[in-house]
């Protein structure tokens, strides 16, 4: 009887829920939305997404701030130069997926691509030049967190998989190398492309084999201080296979200036958003060039200083203000000198609004400048014997000066003021080894500024140059030592808790801005 009752008491309710539902699922559809993967659409988000992911938290404020490029008097939002910021270093993660986990994030994007690729025989090259996006997006990654999720990442739509491994540095190095050797074997020149989805090439696939075999080339020499004869062998094959040595097959991704925010380079935006916006006054940041990097651009009378560098000097009535680019006037702030605004704030340089400040300015995503130097250190490593680190670190020198004319005419160099500095920087081709890679190494600090401060925080980590002074401020997470790797935010412990002590476990226990990748030894 009370079974009977409780059911004769629950049937109205399913009627009522039932004709509650009548035609819910059609009105709960986003008529908007695709419910199809759009492979072109999905690349190009990837691509975008990669590139400009916590941009100013990781590369301006915590790279830029370690690696002596920028320096600030505040203690708070002192990311690098202070060595206490946690939040900059794990907002990287969000490659993943967003911070509130609902905004998906690149890694997403990618393995759907491939997914939505990898069937038809005809988008073999859509598929080639998606696995080595993929190869980009995750060096990137793991060179900054160490053991990460790799192999099993992103299959949360197709495997319901929500806790995925973190796999071993090791093993997602060698698997990013084997995607490349296969991704560039595989294109055809018959079948279709992304075409003008593709933002950084527009679809050209001989450019993107060459990006490729840099890419290669950049991922073998990590290797070397781990294992050299591995590193040999993979730097050799991309120099055979044929990297980026023309300024012309420089791999970039275009900006434009208007009213679309995201249509605007996210460097200029990032960096007049939290520091210089405002000529002659204080910022966000309190950010300034450092002494380290005016100091060498000065000592080297290297031209790029006028290109980057300015100094707003006031009108005589002190209402306007002119950006000046005079290298008498440019002054590098110290790094952690200060921890209030210093009474000369105003005479530090900063970077140039008719440069890297415009929004319109080309993000240079691999150089031919980088792959130049690279082939310098494998000429002297006796791996490459095509040319000599000479002429290869000339050239790297030239390019990384032509590369600013880019910015539009504010950056120009003269080819009279390149071979000037040249002539007064020469190659020491006497130096030992690892002088010589010293010198390669730190012009790379110069010739990269900005454009990809990750790489240059990975090649200080492999090399050791340029030589950096530590500061030691009072407070900082890491005891007045350089942080060597960021840190995988809190949320995985809750999230994904057996995988990530597991992980944290394998890289000496802790998850600190101290502690050490895999390859940096």
């Amino acid at each position: 009887m009370k079974k009977f009752l409780r059911l004769l008491y629950l049937a109205p309710m399913a009627l009522l829920f039932a004709a509650c539902d009548n035609g819910f699922e059609e009105m709960n559809v986003n008529p908007n939305a695709s419910t199809a993967v759009v492979p072109g659409f999905l690349f190009t988000r990837a691509q975008l997404a990669t590139v400009s992911n916590n941009y100013t938290g990781a590369a301006y404020l915590t790279i830029g701030g370690s690696m002596q490029h920028f320096a600030t008097y505040k203690e708070v939002p002192a990311a690098g130069d202070k060595y206490f910021n946690y939040t900059y270093s794990t907002a990287s993660w969000g490659m993943y997926g967003g911070t509130d986990m609902t905004t998906q994030g690149s890694v997403i994007d990618i393995e759907q691509v491939i997914s939505a690729v990898s069937t038809a025989p005809a988008d073999v090259n859509k598929l080639s030049v998606a696995r080595i996006w993929k190869a980009y997006m995750y060096h990137r990654l793991t060179d900054l967190y160490g053991d990460i999720p790799y192999s099993q990442a992103g299959k949360a739509l197709t495997d319901k998989n929500y806790s995925p491994v973190y796999d071993v540095q090791s093993a997602i190095y060698a698997d990013m190398l084997k995607e490349l050797e296969q991704a560039i074997a595989a294109f055809d020149p018959a079948q279709a492309t992304f075409g003008t989805a593709d933002l950084v090439y527009g679809g050209d696939i001989t450019k993107w084999k060459k990006f490729g075999y840099s890419l290669m080339l950049r991922l073998g020499m990590r290797l070397t201080q781990v294992d050299a004869a591995l590193a040999k062998t993979w730097v050799q094959k991309a120099i055979a296979g044929g990297v980026i040595t023309a300024d012309a097959d420089v791999a970039t991704i275009a900006y434009v200036d208007g009213s679309v925010t995201a249509s605007r380079n996210f460097i200029a935006s990032g960096l007049m958003g939290t520091d210089y916006v405002t000529p002659g006054g204080d910022n966000v940041e309190g950010g300034k060039f450092s002494k380290t990097l005016i100091d060498q651009l000065k000592t080297t009378k290297d031209p790029r200083l006028n290109v980057i560098s300015i100094v707003w000097v006031p009108s005589a009535d002190g209402k306007t203000f002119t950006a000046d680019t005079t290298t008498a006037l440019q002054k590098g702030m110290q790094n952690a000198a200060f921890n209030s605004l210093p009474a000369d704030f105003n005479s530090y340089s900063e970077p140039n609004p008719n440069t890297i400040l415009k929004y319109s300015a080309p993000l240079l995503v691999f150089t031919s400048a980088e792959a130049h130097l690279l082939l310098a250190e494998a000429a002297v490593r006796g791996w490459y014997t095509g040319g000599t680190a000479q002429a290869e670190y000339n050239s790297a020198v030239t390019s990384g000066m032509k590369q600013w004319a880019l910015f539009g005419s504010a950056g120009i160099i003269s080819d009279a003021r390149i071979n000037a500095y040249i002539a007064a920087n020469p190659y020491n081709t006497a130096a030992s080894v690892d002088e010589q890679i010293g010198q390669i190494s730190t012009q790379k600090w110069v010739t990269l500024f900005l454009e990809d401060e990750y790489e240059i925080f990975s090649n200080w980590r492999r090399t050791g140059y340029p030589k950096l002074t530590p500061t030691n401020y009072p407070g900082n997470l890491t005891g007045g030592k350089i942080p060597t790797r960021f840190q995988i935010p809190d949320s995985e412990g809750l999230y994904n808790e057996t995988n990530f002590i597991e992980a944290r476990t394998r890289q000496g226990g802790t998850n600190s801005l101290s502690s050490v990748v895999w390859w940096d030894k």
